[in-house]
């Protein structure tokens, strides 16, 4: 297992594959556990890199996760990056690690290489998103296989972590805090918008979201008709694809 520390603390990533670096960064109340079933769809042609964020999975743990957290976790993916010393590395980033992603490619241009950002809402949050991030975080809580995905991501302390998760989401979303460090339009990077039609989790207009976040930087979108969130994982093959075409 390797780590590295970001402000005295480890942070938990792993190593894999051959060929241009690409680092994944995995959603709220996820960890790099999300994508280890699609590590062979990517490995042949990648080398592969993964992080568990502070407070998820194999990393050190927080007393609370700050309302900004996708620019934190956006530092936290730099400070990798140039740890790594591998040059320009592209970013795969789902649901929460979309933000991250295009925020870390914001504030680094001269350490990121493209940027693919996964089934996320886009510039804002809907106005109702705290409300069904409560309902949605407490059916999972009760349904055994989002307890088992929670379980499996996180470990035994799994339910602190997903609460403090959903207080920081809350906070953010009634703040109405930025979701970037910086405007879209200065985005430096190229970057594809990915998402699924019939994902339940993201805003009802994603897809309008997606059109403006292309005017202002020059996106290219790839929408599967069907597939649950993420489209990352419920359209694997087909997004590998799409991934590897844009990354190339």
């Amino acid at each position: 297992m390797s780590y590295f520390y970001y402000q005295s603390k480890r942070i938990y990533y792993t190593e894999s594959g051959n060929g241009a670096p690409v680092l994944f960064l995995h959603g709220n109340t996820a960890s790099s556990k999300m994508f280890e079933l699609l590590l062979p769809l990517y490995e042949e042609r990648f080398h592969v890199i993964l992080i568990d964020f502070l407070g998820h999975g194999r990393s050190e743990r927080l007393e609370r996760f700050p309302a900004d957290l996708w620019m934190e976790e956006a530092r936290q993916t730099t400070a990798l990056l140039e740890y790594l010393k591998l040059g320009k590395i592209s970013l795969v980033g789902t649901s929460g690690g979309a933000w991250a992603a295009i925020n870390a490619a914001l504030e680094r241009p001269d350490l990121v290489g493209k940027v693919v950002a996964d089934s996320f809402d886009g510039r804002t949050l809907a106005d109702d998103f705290a409300r069904n991030l409560v309902l949605e975080r407490a059916s999972a809580k009760q349904d055994e296989m989002g307890v088992g995905f929670y379980e499996w991501c996180q470990g035994d302390d799994w339910e602190r972590v997903v609460d403090m998760d959903t207080e920081a989401m809350i906070q953010c979303a009634e703040k109405k805090l930025p979701l970037f460090i910086k405007p879209l339009n200065g985005l430096k990077v190229s970057l594809l918008l990915m998402g699924s039609e019939e994902d339940e989790m993201c805003r009802k207009d994603f897809l309008e979201e997606y059109d403006a976040i292309a005017k202002e930087t020059g996106a290219q979108i790839q929408i599967f008709p069907t597939g649950n969130h993420p489209a990352l994982l419920s359209n694997a093959e087909r997004a590998a694809e799409a991934i590897g075409r844009f990354l190339k």
